[in-house]
């Protein structure tokens, strides 16, 4: 295993475990829990996620509020992850295969913090390995700042060997009811079952 592999893991988790204390802080995961955030808010107003002005793979301009009407689940990456992104898009990609129908009511989104490389036409070539209901979003710089501060999310371009670099980034999957309040994570250490049903769940509301 590469370092920068092993750095990535290291800040992915690192990541991980802020997000979860900060969720804790706020009464929105219950850290007694066995199974992880189970617990849903409906507030009506999220404050894990506010307005933003993206682009998604097929160019179209997308905003916070244009997902509204179906429960969103988001995910933060990038295309030249080597391993956390594509085992997470891929996981993502089963559970709405294992949901039968009612994966139609769930929008899979994945924010991109890599805006230098991750151009729309990038992000539509990488999502064909995956379910094609899920949606990748891009921007300038500055909007991709924007978007991972409005939903408290992780990112650092961490400089590598011969110019390259790579991209720490929050590994958790943020969930959203049909009004876009915030109402727990998914984490894929998790149990499929546990997953599926918190999915389940947060559709069916």
């Amino acid at each position: 295993m590469n370092l920068a592999l092993i750095r990535l893991m290291l800040w992915s988790l690192l990541a991980g475990v802020t997000v979860l204390l900060a969720f804790a802080l706020t009464g929105l995961v219950d850290l007694r829990s066995g199974i992880g955030p189970v617990k849903y808010v409906t507030t009506g107003v999220s404050t894990i996620g506010a307005e933003f002005a993206l682009v998604d793979q097929d160019g179209a301009a997308r905003t916070w509020s244009s997902f509204r009407g179906k429960p969103v689940a988001v995910f933060f990456g990038f295309t030249n992850c080597p391993d956390i992104c594509p085992t997470t898009l891929a996981e993502l990609s089963l559970l709405l295969e294992g949901m039968g129908p009612e994966s139609d009511n769930l929008t899979v989104v994945l924010v991109s913090g890599d805006p230098k490389r991750d151009t729309p036409a990038v992000l539509k070539e990488y999502l064909t390995s995956f379910d094609p209901r899920i949606t990748a979003l891009t921007g300038e710089e500055g909007q991709i700042d924007a978007a991972f501060s409005a939903f408290k999310a992780y990112r650092k371009v961490v400089p590598l060997e011969r110019d390259e670099y790579t991209v720490d980034h929050s590994a958790g999957v943020y969930l959203y009811d049909r009004e876009g309040a915030f109402v727990g994570t998914l984490d894929m250490h998790e149990p499929q079952e546990v997953r599926m049903e918190k999915l389940e769940r947060l559709v069916s509301v």
